[in-house]
């Protein structure tokens, strides 16, 4: 899960901002672990154990829909080949993310993708899906509003692309049972959470997980993080994970001589 790919100006952007040079090096470091991306609908295909995808297949997604993932990121991955798939803010398409004013320290805010961008990118194997209507904290709004955002967003895109939208993905990862019930209602077949680890068939299709890229990941911290399915792509958590993996072995052969 990706969001801005452009410069960042303070610290708090950095975070969720990767630079475009380091971008690129996450694809090409992806690429060279022999790991590809596979298109969403694939992916929830397989989810429903409807279909397999190879080895090393993940879905890479951009959240907000940022002006940079045209700019920055689709030049990459028109070169490499590779799908993706970008969660809209249906009513602030062509416009800026105002809901970083009060979050951001500096009040900066950043151009949106508009109509223009969004059509050149679906003809370079970009899928576009619902991000809400207005990026509001879905587990705070009463039913009336979350049911806007979230049907009205559907609506919104469906309108703007003349293809179904049948994914979701929930602003700040805020969701509880009624979010997934009024999703669910409102028409999504599948929606993508925050919580990082892996994603296995059969499991829920209404809280995928998805593994945070931050704008301070190298490509090799980015290789530990897919490789232990977390956010935490440190050394010390892959040396932890991989002496647990020893130690399993060890007292796994320990247990047959017995």
């Amino acid at each position: 899960m990706y969001h801005r790919v452009g410069a960042a100006s303070n610290d708090w952007e950095a975070k969720y901002c990767v630079a475009p040079e380091r971008f690129s090096a996450h694809m090409h470091a992806l690429r060279d672990a022999g790991m590809r991306p596979c298109g969403i609908a694939e992916f929830v295909a397989w989810m429903q154990g409807q279909q397999s995808l190879p080895s090393g297949s993940f879905v890479l997604t951009f959240d907000d829909g940022f002006l940079g993932v045209y700019e920055h990121a689709a030049p990459v991955l028109a070169k490499l080949g590779w799908p993706a798939t970008v969660f809209l803010v249906s009513a602030l398409i062509g416009k800026q993310d105002v809901w970083c004013m009060k979050e951001n320290p500096s009040g900066k805010t950043y151009p949106l993708l508009g109509q223009a961008e969004i059509g050149v990118m679906r003809g370079q194997g970009f899928s576009f899906h619902s991000h809400s209507r207005t990026h509001a904290d879905l587990s705070m709004l009463p039913d009336d509003l979350l049911r806007d955002e979230l049907e009205g967003s559907r609506t919104d895109l469906e309108s703007l692309l003349g293809a179904p939208v049948p994914y979701v993905a929930y602003p700040y990862g805020h969701i509880n049972d009624r979010v997934l019930q009024i999703a669910q209602e409102a028409g999504y077949e599948a929606g993508f959470s925050v919580q990082p680890g892996f994603n296995r068939p059969g499991q829920s299709l209404m809280k995928i997980r998805r593994l945070d890229v931050f704008g301070t990941d190298t490509a090799a911290n980015l290789l530990r993080k897919v490789t232990l399915g977390t956010n935490d792509g440190s050394w010390g958590k892959m040396a932890r994970y991989y002496g647990k993996q020893v130690m399993g072995k060890i007292l796994g052969s320990g247990g047959d001589r017995k």
